[in-house]
């Protein structure tokens, strides 16, 4: 495709590199520490290391992997209440595939299965919907997973079941928000963060004013980024520029595909469907306040946490961490993967240990996929 080559062009590459590393020289004659930038999307990890950006950038800038991994950011006890819905003989679970092998405090989705649990992948709500049609008898669950790019489908899928009628379908709500855990690692006093790339997908939904707190309140420059590779040298630009002329301001390089003022229809079903939680638990962040949604008491017919009283409706286990798992300290930012105990050796992607060696947007698996056993050395 002759448009996805133009954001891969190596002219147009080496020239933001050059540009890139002339602002760094000048940035870094004014401190001792390189620029931390923070790629909040999982997404962005990928493509980092994919084309092998890590290693083309100047030394001056260091990337640092965020949370924006929805299923790498999912507690271990969430997946133990999948399981338990699952093992109940009238339901189908219905889930992503990305979501099928992290590991609960026991077992994974997947091993769920291959001990007979009915659970199975879809690629949309809408699959789950035509299940529940053709099985009448039976309940089925989908696992509502992700930040604001699949939030709306989720959403049009049960107002989709309102219309319709179908009282055997229902979603087991984990949707979550981008700028909450945000601001609580900017209150972090152990990260120092300098700027962020900003989420291209979640902004296409949101648009790019939800980010405004992040310049106005804490200073630091966001740029809204694609995902080609001169797409993120570009934006790294951006972010660089702004900390040398003393500004903080969010800025749209994916202008392309994001509005300004996000998706209408998407935010409109958002809005319609779903509630804030009190509070919501994040692996290796906590629990972080508003930032997460559950279904509103209009569509409670179609909310498994209600219907099967798990999860934030029920009894909620407190689940420890997989001992040696370092996965909340890689998502903050504390910890680069390869500097886990575990990676490589206890955790690899055929014996995964944490969330962050399954998703195909975790930072362990794109260090595991682009470097292997070079980066497990």
């Amino acid at each position: 495709m002759k448009f996805a080559s133009e954001f891969r062009d190596p002219a147009l590459a080496k020239g933001l590199l050059a540009e890139i590393a002339k602002l760094a020289e000048q940035i870094g004659a004014t401190r001792e520490k390189p620029v931390h930038i923070m790629e909040i999307c999982g997404g962005h990890t990928h493509s980092i290391f994919r084309y092998g950006l890590d290693k083309l950038i100047h030394e001056g800038i260091e990337f640092i992997h965020g949370p924006g991994c929805p299923v790498c950011v999912l507690p271990r006890a969430r997946v133990d209440e999948c399981i338990e819905m699952a093992e109940r003989p009238e339901v189908i679970f219905t889930t992503f595939g990305d979501a099928m092998r992290v590991p609960g405090s026991k077992l994974s989705l997947l091993q769920a299965k291959a001990a007979g649990a009915d659970i199975r992948m879809v690629y949309s709500p809408l699959d789950a919907l035509e299940l529940a049609r053709r099985n009448p008898g039976r309940e089925v669950v989908f696992f509502g997973l992700g930040f604001e790019t699949t939030t709306p489908s989720t959403a049009l899928a049960i107002q989709q079941a309102a219309r319709e009628g179908l009282t055997n379908f229902s979603v087991f709500c984990n949707h979550i928000t981008v700028p909450e855990p945000i601001k609580a690692l900017l209150d972090d006093p152990y990260m120092m963060l300098d700027g962020f790339i900003g989420p291209g997908h979640v902004s296409m939904v949101i648009g790019i004013h939800p980010y405004d707190f992040i310049a106005q309140d804490y200073g630091k420059p966001l740029v809204v980024a694609g995902f080609e590779p001169t797409d993120l040298l570009q934006s790294v630009l951006m972010v660089l520029r702004q900390i040398a002329e003393g500004r903080a301001a969010v800025e749209n390089q994916y202008a392309r595909v994001v509005p300004e003022h996000g998706n209408k229809v998407s935010l409109a079903a958002i809005a319609d469907v779903y509630e804030r939680r009190p509070s919501f638990e994040w692996r290796g962040l906590g629990e972080i306040d508003a930032s997460g949604l559950r279904i509103r008491p209009a569509y409670r017919a179609y909310d498994a946490e209600e219907k099967f009283g798990i999860g934030y409706a029920g009894k909620r286990a407190e689940v420890e961490e997989a001992e040696g798992c370092a996965c909340g300290a890689v998502m903050t930012g504390r910890m680069k993967p390869v500097a886990c105990p575990q990676f490589g050796k206890g955790c690899t992607p055929e014996m995964p240990l944490g969330a962050l060696m399954v998703s195909s947007e975790g930072a362990c698996a794109a260090y595991w996929q682009y470097g292997g056993a070079r980066a497990a050395e």
